[in-house]
């Protein structure tokens, strides 16, 4: 007999077997899909990159020439950045979640902060870069050979390769810095978060294709927690490690 209820209340049902097994089988597949959405982030994101890098002039002595040509590439390109985005989201919410509750919340928030204002500025760069592109087709003569235009290009080009890209360093270093306090990632992983940071960091406006190290980097993380999920590897902190380890 199930145990009654003092208080006058609802008797309560204890929890089925077939119950906490679809818990258990929910709360698995959250990793999975968030890592199969830093794959997605990374495939799209690298491809975007590609896809403005192979329309878009270069910077310096930049006449807008590029604007007949390679206007559709670029239009696709922008079009996969709002998915991409969405993915990144993902991917942010299953490395939060593999660290569980051995999270530290100062380098966490660091870690968030940065993540969601890499994520605000691609996306302001991408809105820049489409406007450029309609302001041209409602004036194709005009509009390349304006100071607007030439102000709008070094806009996005700020935007992207100065600040986004800065904060994606941080909010790599940030998680680094987990990892090697928790010990929930391996630590050659960490190590190689630093140095594509430190490449972010100061070489990406020397060779702007350097820049596709950012979404190899998460595609190797994702495909990491993947492969750990789906061969039960849950995470593990070391002796010591964690913020319960003060308690």
């Amino acid at each position: 007999m199930g145990a009654a209820r003092t208080d006058g209340g609802p008797l309560s049902e204890p929890a089925t077997p077939d119950i906490v097994t679809a818990k258990v089988e929910r709360r698995a597949a959250t990793p999975i899909a968030g890592a199969i959405a830093g794959i997605l982030f990374a495939l799209l994101f690298g491809l975007s990159v590609t896809l403005i890098r192979r329309s878009v002039g270069d910077l310096t002595g930049d006449t807008g020439a590029w604007l007949k040509a390679g206007a559709g590439e670029l239009k696709l390109a922008l079009t996969l950045v709002p998915f991409a985005g969405l993915f990144f989201l993902w991917f942010i919410a299953v490395v939060r979640e593999r660290l569980g509750r051995f999270e530290d919340q100062f380098f966490s928030t660091v870690f968030l902060g940065s993540g969601l204002l890499f994520l605000a500025m691609v996306f302001a760069a991408a809105a820049s870069a489409g406007a450029i592109v309609a302001s041209y087709a409602h004036d194709p003569s005009g509009f390349a050979a304006s100071s607007t235009y030439l102000y709008a290009r070094q806009i996005v080009a700020q935007i992207f390769n100065i600040y986004a890209l800065r904060m994606a360093a941080i909010f790599q270093i940030s998680q680094a810095t987990l990892w090697l306090r928790t010990g929930v990632m391996p630590r050659w992983m960490a190590l190689l978060t630093y140095a594509v940071a430190l490449v972010l960091l100061f070489v990406v406006t020397q060779f702007p294709w350097v820049i596709l190290v950012f979404p190899a980097w998460v595609f190797l993380v994702s495909a990491y927690i993947l492969v750990a999920h789906l061969a039960g590897r849950a995470p593990v902190a070391p002796d010591g490690a964690g913020p319960e380890a003060a308690d």
